[in-house]
């Protein structure tokens, strides 16, 4: 049976790819592509082989494409770098095509889309869980700083090899060998052995090719926020044929990328983990050409009345004729003191595959009646000695899907402590213990020393400034409900109603978590970003018939 990370393309899908690209022929071995160049092309051979190396493991031979087969995988649709080298072996015949090139083919396609993406998807996969290399990361396990950039690189699946100074002998010679000591890390090798010291994100995704750059034109919308609802409104509005812009700060996903497993979410009766989701999405909207960039993170808005120009923290500005906000919720920190002495050396966010391998054997937290909260303590378990999920409330089922509390309660290893809240957290440079409060005032230490925590979402808004309405707890007004007298006024849109999902400003949309009176689901925050869609498009047609001037 034919490898499904492999495939053959047939003849016809070829001569479809030849006005794409460009026939090579070599007589002797090429290198055509090496580990880490950016925007590294595709290829398809024709005749002759091209050998994929592992550069990492000496040179190990990762495999030979032959006749009608096709190299690369899902970062040519963004700026990543390859991972790998490409060698033609002897006589070889290939079509180079260009990632713009072949954007294009996948756009125009759909047989092509679908055995291209479906490849290139599980070599992803592949490579993150089955090989070692990528960019090296060398810190402490108990580092706060190193835990931030493991987190970000895991949530952009981004392939990299983390050494460990605690543990690993390998870290230490390395260290040693660049001349740098443990007041250095955490530090960043990439393949071409460039050294940086305590790297920012934006540094590690310049370095992977995550960070992208926008050509220097007004964009029909930019959707700020890559969760459900954000990358929704990017699939559906680059397939309509909208010039699209998304940005996040942090990760394709949101809240949503945090969960585990997602069983009740249409489509996936086995469930899928919001990661996977989200990086499929991630795909899939980049396949209908939309710009996606990480991490740009809004810092403030500018309205000129004809477009909006949205300002980054890392000095890049964006034009836009219309803009989304799909920026959801961050959980609220733990009012303790001294929690910030933990966070990513004990305290999280969010439960994924990094932090369950931390979590063998021990005794886990999880603080929160949501269905992250259940999730996460589910996922936990299958790892955990014990997990201990930490509810104020007296009713483990009031914001839960019963289908989590049902597991939960039939879990042996998952014990649930009502009216109970964390009041101290305990250790020298890591988390050791927490102490818990019943309602009766009655105190108990636990040896708990990871403590996930899924509490009190309040909207990333900060950003906006007043810029449209929002309600007492900052989530962003939309639609008939917002006062007439705070409608923003000018002689393009005078006396306009809002449509459903839009804001006090024409043009400017609110989608998922951040709007006020939203359900907190994955479904519905899909939904709306995809409805916002055909409001956009209503705009952009009054827009235009407008033939507006800068108010």
């Amino acid at each position: 049976m034919k490898d499904p990370r492999f495939p053959e393309l047939s003849q016809r899908q070829i001569a479809v790819l030849k006005n794409y690209g460009a026939i090579e022929n070599y007589t002797e071995e090429q290198r055509i592509f090496s580990l880490g160049d950016l925007r590294y092309d595709f290829f398809v051979v024709l005749a002759g082989t091209v050998s994929i190396e592992d550069p990492y493991n000496d040179n190990n031979v990762i495999v030979v494409h032959g006749k009608n087969e096709f190299t690369g995988d899902s970062g040519m649709l963004s700026n990543r770098g390859a991972q790998f080298h490409a060698i033609t072996k002897g006589k070889t015949s290939i079509i180079r095509i260009t990632p713009k090139k072949l954007k294009e083919a996948i756009s125009q396609h759909s047989d092509i889309s679908d055995i291209l993406l479906n490849a290139f998807l599980l070599r992803q996969e592949t490579v993150l869980n089955e090989f070692t290399g990528g960019i090296k990361l060398v810190g402490s396990g108990n580092s706060k700083e190193t835990y931030a950039i493991r987190d970000f690189m895991d949530k952009n699946h981004i392939w990299y090899n983390f050494l460990d100074v605690e543990v690993s002998d390998s870290a230490l010679d390395l260290l040693k060998n660049f001349d740098l000591s443990k007041s250095d890390l955490p530090i960043l090798i990439t393949s071409e052995a460039k050294v940086c010291n305590n790297p920012s994100l934006e540094e590690v995704a310049r370095y992977s090719g995550v960070l992208m750059d926008f050509e220097d034109k007004v964009f029909d919308l930019l959707v700020i926020g890559a969760g459900p609802a954000g990358l929704a409104a990017s699939v559906y509005g680059a397939s309509e044929g909208l010039s699209v812009v998304t940005i996040d700060s942090k990760a394709p996903g949101g809240q949503a990328g945090k969960s585990s497993k997602i069983e009740n979410y249409l489509g996936f009766p086995t469930g899928i983990s919001g990661s996977d989701l989200a990086n499929k999405a991630y795909v899939q909207a980049q396949k209908f050409g939309c710009n996606i960039s990480i991490p740009h993170k809004a810092e403030r808005i500018e309205h000129t009345g004809s477009h909006f120009i949205l300002y980054a923290t890392n000095g890049k500005t964006i034009k836009t004729k219309s803009i989304m906000a799909a920026t959801g919720a961050n959980y609220r920190q733990l009012p303790i003191d001294n929690l910030e002495k933990f966070e990513g050396s004990g305290v999280y966010y969010s439960a994924t595959g990094m932090n369950a391998s931390a979590c063998k054997d021990e005794l886990i937290g999880v603080v929160g009646g949501g269905n992250s909260a259940g999730q996460a303590a589910l996922f936990l378990a299958e790892h955990a000695k014990e997990v201990h999920i930490i509810l104020r409330s007296g009713d483990l089922g009031s914001k839960m899907s019963d289908y989590l509390v049902q597991r939960i309660e039939a879990a042996e290893n998952i014990f649930v402590h009502l009216h109970t809240q964390v009041t101290a957290l305990h250790g020298q440079h890591y988390l050791e213990s927490v102490v818990l409060e019943n309602n009766n005032g009655e105190n108990e230490a636990k040896n708990i020393t990871n403590l996930f925590t899924f509490i009190g979402a309040r909207p990333c808004t900060e950003w906006l400034q007043d810029l449209v309405v929002t309600d007492e707890r900052g989530f962003i007004c939309t639609g008939l409900g917002i006062q007439e007298e705070k409608l923003y006024q000018c002689e393009i849109f005078r006396n306009r109603k809002p449509q459903s999902l839009e804001t006090s400003i024409p043009g400017f949309f609110a989608v998922g978590d951040v709007r006020k009176g939203s359900v907190k689901r994955v479904a519905s925050a899909v939904g709306e970003g995809s409805m916002a869609i055909s409001q956009v498009h209503q705009f952009l047609t009054e827009l235009k018939n407008s033939n507006p001037v800068k108010t």
